[in-house]
C-alpha cells in the first residue's frame, strides 16, 4: 500500500437535527492499504462510511475517490462496497444466489457468474454451502457470505461497518484473521469502523480515532500507543488503558504527584511554556510500573488494593497515597504479592506522558 491516495475526504460536516454527527472531517487513504475507523458508539464511524458510499449526503465538505469528486455522486456509480453490522441475506434465495445476486444486476453471463460465484466461494471457505438457504448457515457462515457478496463485485474499496460485533468470541478471532488474509491476497482497500481497540490495533495499518465526528488523531497503531496526542487516545488504545493521575507543576519543570515527584522526562522542555502551580495528568501504561531492585533512581511505595489473574499475565490495582493506578506483571511475578502487600515500585520517567488537565492534550 501508499501507491497514491485512493481516498481523499475534507472538511466534511454532517449534522441530523440538532446532532452533529461529523465536523470538519479530513482523512487520507492509500490504495490498498487496510484503514481502521475507531471510536466509540455516536462518534461518527457509520456516517462516515455512509457519506463515502452516498447512502447520506453531507451538509459540507469534499469526497474525492481515485482522483474523482464523488461527493454528491450516485450510489450505483460508485466502485465500493460496504458490509453492515447486520447482514441482510436474502432468506428467500440460496447461498449461490445470495452471492450471484449483484452479478445478475449487472447482466453478467451465466458461465461468468458460476465462475465467480465459485472463486468466491472457496477463497471464503463456502464452497460445501451454496445449494443451502442462508437459515441454515452458522452466524460466521452469513458473515461471510454477506462479505463475499460484497467482494464478488471487485470493489475498489471494501468498506465494513462492525463487521464482526455480533458473532462470539473465538468466531471474531478467526474472522480477524480472515480479513488480514484477504487484504493480503486481494490486495483491496479496506476501511473498517469498529469501536474495538484490539480489532484495530491487529488489523489496521493505520488508524483513525475518531470523537464526537472529529478525528482526533490518525496514525500506525505503534504511533498511536507511543505518542498519544491526547488522554482520549492514550485511554483508548492499549489495554488495560493508560494510568492518568493529578499532578501539578513545581518549579524547574519538575512534576509533583501524591507520592513522588518526577523530572528530566520527555516532557520536560515542552513544560517551560507552562505556569508553576498549573494543574497536569501524568501518564503511564501499565506496563512500564515496577517492582523496584535497589538500583531503581526512582522509588516509590504503593499496596496491592486487588490481583485480576489474565492467564499469564495478572493486573495489579495499587494505591500509592490516595492515587489509584493499574500495574501488569507476569503471572510468575505477581503470584508473591497478596492484597494487602505494600511493594517498592519504580517507573521509567522515559516513558511517562503529561497532559494538560484542561484540554488533555499532550505536552510533548
Amino acid at each position: 500500500w501508499g501507491h497514491f491516495m485512493l481516498l481523499e475526504i475534507s472538511g466534511l460536516h454532517k449534522r441530523f437535527g440538532d446532532v452533529i454527527a461529523l465536523q470538519d472531517l479530513q482523512l487520507e487513504i492509500t490504495d490498498g492499504e487496510f484503514f481502521v475507523l475507531l471510536g466509540p458508539s455516536a462518534s461518527g464511524k457509520t456516517t462516515t462510511l455512509r457519506a463515502i458510499t452516498g447512502i447520506e449526503k453531507p451538509d459540507a465538505g469534499k469526497i474525492v475517490f481515485d482522483g474523482q469528486d464523488i461527493t454528491h455522486a450516485p450510489i450505483q456509480g460508485r466502485p465500493m462496497a460496504m458490509v453492515f453490522q447486520s447482514f441482510a441475506l436474502y432468506p428467500h434465495l440460496s447461498i449461490f444466489d445470495n452471492l450471484a445476486y449483484p452479478l445478475r444486476q449487472a447482466g453478467l453471463s451465466r458461465a461468468e457468474i458460476r465462475r465467480k460465484v465459485d472463486k468466491i466461494a472457496e477463497m471464503l471457505r463456502l464452497g460445501h454451502t451454496l445449494k443451502r438457504k442462508p437459515e441454515t448457515a452458522s452466524g460466521g457462515e452469513q458473515q461471510r457470505i454477506a462479505i463475499g457478496r460484497a467482494l464478488i463485485r471487485e470493489p475498489r474499496l471494501l468498506l465494513l461497518d462492525e463487521p464482526i460485533t455480533n458473532l462470539d468470541a473465538k468466531l471474531r478471532h478467526e474472522t480477524r484473521a480472515e480479513f488480514k488474509r484477504l487484504h493480503r491476497d486481494l490486495g483491496m482497500t479496506l476501511l473498517y469502523a469498529t469501536p474495538d481497540e484490539l480489532e484495530a490495533l491487529s488489523m489496521g495499518q493505520r488508524i483513525a480515532v475518531l470523537k464526537n465526528g472529529h478525528i482526533v488523531q490518525t496514525g500506525t497503531p505503534d504511533e498511536l500507543y507511543d505518542t498519544p496526542d491526547d488522554t482520549f487516545v492514550a485511554t483508548m488504545v492499549g489495554s488495560p488503558k493508560m494510568n492518568l493521575l493529578p499532578a501539578t507543576l513545581r518549579h524547574d519543570q519538575t512534576i509533583s504527584l501524591a507520592f513522588g515527584e518526577f523530572q528530566q522526562g520527555p516532557w520536560a522542555t515542552a513544560l517551560r511554556d507552562f505556569q508553576q502551580g498549573e494543574s497536569l495528568l501524568f501518564g503511564f501504561r501499565p506496563h512500564d510500573v515496577q517492582p523496584a531492585d535497589s538500583n531503581s533512581p526512582m522509588r516509590f511505595q504503593a499496596r496491592v488494593h486487588l490481583t485480576e489473574p489474565l492467564g499469564d499475565i495478572t493486573v495489579l490495582d495499587m494505591e500509592a497515597r490516595d492515587s489509584l493506578f493499574r500495574m501488569v506483571l507476569p503471572e510468575e511475578q505477581a503470584i508473591r504479592y497478596r492484597t494487602g502487600d505494600t511493594i517498592e515500585l519504580t517507573l521509567d520517567v522515559a516513558h511517562t506522558y503529561v497532559f494538560s488537565a484542561d484540554t488533555g492534550t499532550a505536552v510533548r
